[in-house]
């Protein structure tokens, strides 16, 4: 399986996590985000950067994560009614953080707030599969100046 993840061309050569806060960590957790199609990606990042595309060079990684490795998954039926909400960010990290912690696989599915019926990929860099996952390819992108 191939999944997406769109950043900057400063950092796209390694599969690396910042370990800033997001939706399914706290700070310090470290997780690399990625989506489940090129399109996908590309709506995280519009909603992420808050229009802040122009003038630096972007690049999508295309992530091999291999066929028999074991995924995780967190269903939206298993959520919380209102988990999309922005004052539910610890309710998703608490997860997230446990996956980290519990380590039993590299990968976890979660559902994609954006879109209902897409998925994200959350990629544990500390899990001893992780070596398994390769950075297939790097390639050019670029936002449309609409946004």
């Amino acid at each position: 399986m191939i999944v997406y993840r769109i950043t900057t061309d400063k950092w796209c050569r390694n599969l690396q996590a910042s370990g800033n806060s997001a939706r399914w960590n706290n700070r310090g957790s470290f997780m690399i985000y990625t989506a489940g199609s090129r399109a996908l990606a590309c709506l995280e990042n519009v909603v992420h950067r808050s229009g802040e595309m122009s003038g630096r060079v972007y690049k999508v990684m295309l992530i091999e994560i291999p066929a028999n490795l074991n995924i995780q998954e967190i269903k939206k039926a298993s959520l919380h009614k209102d988990w999309k909400s922005l004052t539910n960010y610890s309710y998703c990290q608490q997860m997230g953080n446990q996956w980290l912690k519990e380590g039993i696989t590299a990968v976890l599915k979660v559902p994609s707030v954006i879109i209902d019926e897409e998925f994200n990929y959350l990629i544990n860099p500390q899990h001893n599969q992780f070596k398994k996952i390769k950075l297939a390819d790097v390639e050019d992108f670029s936002f449309d100046a609409r946004f």
